[in-house]
């Protein structure tokens, strides 16, 4: 039992498109579920097309977030719009423990895929939906990306850009593989409000709500009346010691003092100015707030002058806090992600596996499922309509009636 995977024996149905709902399912496809992936026939989930879109990069003969999003799972070709699917889509139902949907409310009523409708079916189905603006309200209608939902209607796009210069474009996905882990989480917590009470229950997540979420400290000051933060003029910032700084080499550094009073000193002792310690306009925190913009004029002086190996080895021996900012090519190849297998390898048969990035969720005493490779559409579609009882009689009527191909 102790190599059987958790969740081994857990029926997942993934009906979403994109990111955030396939994400959620693949977390689950992590720990052992068996994940049914429904597609459309003929073109499939729109995400296989999403790396030829820019900026994202394209690496030929190679569908990267394909992969990542949708390892371990089975791809059923179905055409939900036919009435001949509907047996189908039934007898998914009843098989699932798990139903993820991300369809627009008006689709959803259009194909039957509304909770009330499905719940009789299944009074033990927990039903996942994710949405960009929720549920209600005057916004619930209307299409949500990451970009548009998580990082710019929350505000993180706004706050987390320098002043003065307009809104960054976010890594695609961010708030999507975010929103999918509250959705996982949502899962999970009604499976076992199911272990409790033998019934289902309707999970629900939304981008917009993730992203307050993650704005949630700034947020929550704005609601009991602080000024809105604006962006941060990094020359004149509000803590010096907070501050990002360029090295010689052009790297950046940003340094996070939490606890000034012992590590101003070893600081400037590290950068050769303990002198600076008995500087009055420096000497308190009071002080180097009030003389913040004259702190990082000294420090872009300083931090110029020698490369990050360097300035990373004074940090370092002073025992001090700071980061660099890391180029996505060094975070691929950095040993911290691999020794704690966040990068793990695709079990595949390449000559040269790929590595992939595992989802952040652990159980020190439960392994996950290997990543295997994604499916292509409709790979599975005959296995999956034979373990739900359809005999070759009947997937051939499907596929005369075009409910599948």
């Amino acid at each position: 039992m102790e190599n059987t995977p958790l969740l081994q024996g857990l029926h997942v149905v993934d009906l979403a498109s994109f990111i955030a709902g396939p994400a959620a399912a693949t977390v689950l496809g992590d720990f052992g579920a068996d994940v049914v992936k429904v597609e459309p026939p003929h073109i499939g989930d729109a995400y296989r097309s999403l790396d030829r879109i820019p900026p994202n990069p394209h690496v030929e003969g190679i569908n990267y977030p394909w992969q990542l999003d949708n390892r371990n799972k089975r791809s059923i070709a179905l055409n939900l719009k036919s009435p001949a699917a509907k047996p189908v889509l039934d007898r998914l139902v009843r098989w699932a423990d798990v139903l993820i949907t991300n369809f627009p409310p008006p689709t959803r009523e259009r194909l039957g895929l509304e909770y009330d409708a499905l719940a009789p079916l299944n009074p033990r189905l927990i039903y996942a939906d994710v949405t960009g603006f929720g549920e209600d309200g005057p916004d619930a209608h209307l299409p949500g990306f990451d970009v548009t939902a998580y990082w710019a209607r929350s505000g993180l796009m706004d706050v987390t850009r320098q002043h003065g210069v307009p809104p960054a474009m976010n890594v695609f996905g961010s708030g999507d593989h975010s929103t999918a882990i509250t959705l996982f989480a949502g899962i999970m917590t009604a499976l076992y409000r199911r272990e409790k009470t033998g019934q289902g229950a309707r999970v629900t997540a939304s981008l917009l709500a993730e992203g307050a979420w993650a704005a949630g400290m700034w947020l929550q000051a704005v609601l009991v009346g602080a000024k809105t933060p604006r962006p941060v003029d990094r020359s004149d910032p509000p803590n010096a010691l907070a501050n990002m700084y360029r090295t010689a080499d052009d790297r950046w550094l940003i340094l996070v003092f939490a606890n000034e009073d012992k590590q101003v000193p070893l600081f400037l002792k590290a950068i050769g100015h303990p002198e600076a310690a008995e500087d009055p306009r420096y000497a308190d925190t009071p002080s180097r707030r009030a003389h913040a913009s004259e702190i990082v004029a000294l420090l872009d002086k300083t931090f110029a002058t020698r490369p990050l190996a360097q300035w990373r080895e004074l940090l370092d021996t002073a025992g001090l806090t700071y980061g660099v900012v890391q180029t996505l090519e060094e975070c691929a190849h950095d040993p911290q992600l691999t020794a704690n297998k966040v990068l793990v390898p695709i079990d595949c048969d390449s000559a040269e596996p790929h590595l992939t990035v595992d989802s952040p969720v652990r159980v020190d005493q439960e392994h996950k499922v290997r990543p295997g490779p994604a499916p292509d559409l409709g790979e599975h579609t005959v296995d999956v309509l034979r373990d739900l009882g359809f005999d070759v009689e009947g997937i051939e009527d499907l596929r005369t009636a075009e409910a599948i191909t």
